[in-house]
């Protein structure tokens, strides 16, 4: 798909605010959400793709964490460990993702996606 840099930079904008939105609302996510939005709506290489997700939600998620943290809705018996443990995987998850050919990498998320949908059905 061919877009100007004016297109480009719009349809970034409102990517990154429906991930954002899903991020504040679902509690995290936005990923599912913008890794499609650049790959196969803006051309974007998937590890690209991928990548930048990554990047971007770390900060949205840290927003939305001290706004559930202030109102009271955030558990730190079970938040504080679950924490440790993403951390601990976003860390083996970024190593990864530098290794696993892009097909791969389309085809673990493609079933991640799917079975959490399935999931939410049951």
């Amino acid at each position: 798909m061919k877009y100007s840099i004016r297109q480009r930079i719009i349809y970034y904008i409102f990517a990154g605010a429906v991930t954002g939105v899903c991020n504040g609302l679902f509690g995290g996510g936005g990923g599912m959400i913008l890794v499609p939005a650049l790959a196969f709506f803006l051309g974007a290489e998937t590890k690209k793709a991928h990548a930048t997700a990554i990047a971007v939600i770390l900060p949205v998620s840290v927003v939305s964490a001290a706004i559930y943290y202030s109102s009271g809705n955030f558990p730190s018996a079970e938040g504080l460990p679950v924490s440790f443990g993403v951390a601990v995987g976003g860390i083996i998850g970024a190593f990864a993702l530098g290794k696993i050919k892009a097909k791969g990498i389309s085809l673990l998320f493609s079933a991640l996606m799917f079975v959490a949908g399935v999931k939410m059905f049951l």
